[in-house]
């Protein structure tokens, strides 16, 4: 009896331990050594003069387009509102004295919008592209419900949010290979590494945000080109809801100075160490309990958040 729990006692420590160079030690050099202690590891402003960047008009999209402009890039704003474009890129070229072009363009819309960016992009010396455009649910719903609400839906968050990252990297890259040189910034979520239901095809999109950065990453690499897939958790944003920040909740530019500072150090990373241990603690509880009962969970959290905004909904009618 005493050799059988002292062996239990020996796989448990073995575990922890295992656990802890496993996970803990990279996750802390990843997440607080390197970028507090030895700082960033890329300079984003030796790859180029411009920076591209979709969904730029508001949340993550325009902070990262203010971030890059305080460090000298000139921008390419892409989003779908000309009004919206107009104003960012006039508050831009006042504060940053950078150069900004705009183009106004629907990524929901058919694939010829491409050859308007490509002809917008054309010549340009681009250093970064940040790939954050998306759509996401109006509030947490079944599939079935979601699809036959607005069976358009499907189309158009899979052209958001999985289309135009691809055709915007197909654009884009070769150029960069050709210099050498390139970060590509990939905007994907938390929701696509825990689970999610009821938000199905938006964390599935974004579960695919993931992927396709570490295979290009992986087929880029030697080519000189930094790619980085963000997983944010919740940020104070339009998308969100949110209004107020507070210690998990950052504000976008709070978000995007933890991304920046991350460059090169993972190609997946929830960028704003709060949000990575939230994350952490959701897979642990997976691994240690079971994924169906912790999916479980998710979805009667989920489910509270669906059946306050049906009562908004019905109250605002």
């Amino acid at each position: 009896m005493t050799s059988a729990l002292s062996c239990c006692g020996c796989l448990g420590l073995f575990f922890i331990a295992y656990k802890f160079i496993h996970d803990i030690v990279p996750w802390l050099y990843m997440n607080i050594i390197g970028p507090k202690f030895l700082g960033p590891k890329v300079d984003v402003r030796c790859m180029g003069g411009w920076a591209v960047i979709t969904g730029a008009t508001d949340g993550i999209g325009k902070a990262y387009a203010k971030a890059l402009a305080k460090k000298g890039f000139n921008l390419v704003l892409i989003s779908r509102s000309l009004s919206k474009l107009e104003a960012v890129a006039n508050e831009f070229t006042e504060s940053f004295s950078v150069e900004v072009k705009i183009i106004d363009i629907d990524f929901t819309d058919n694939v010829e919008i491409y050859d308007k960016i490509k002809k917008g992009i054309a010549g340009l010396d681009i250093g970064v592209l940040v790939n954050n455009v998306g759509i996401s649910y109006p509030h947490p719903e079944y599939f079935i419900d979601r699809y036959e609400q607005d069976p358009k839906f499907l189309v158009d968050i899979v052209a958001a949010n999985i289309n135009s990252l691809t055709h915007m990297t197909a654009l884009i890259l070769p150029t960069m290979v050709n210099r050498k040189k390139g970060v590509i910034i990939n905007v994907s979520s938390t929701a696509g590494v825990i689970p999610s239901p009821l938000v199905t095809l938006y964390s599935s999109s974004k579960a695919f945000v993931d992927k396709f950065s570490s295979d290009i990453q992986s087929e880029y690499r030697s080519k000189g080109i930094i790619v980085q897939c963000v997983q944010p958790g919740l940020v104070a944003t339009k998308m969100s809801k949110i209004r107020r920040t507070s210690f998990l909740i950052p504000s976008p530019d709070t978000y995007v100075a933890a991304s920046l500072g991350m460059l090169g150090y993972c190609v997946q990373t929830a960028a704003y160490w709060p949000h990575s241990v939230q994350q952490s603690l959701a897979k642990l509880a997976i691994d240690l309990i079971c994924e169906p009962f912790i999916a479980s969970l998710f979805l009667k959290q989920l489910l509270n958040i669906r059946k306050r905004a049906l009562r908004s909904s019905q109250q605002n009618k």
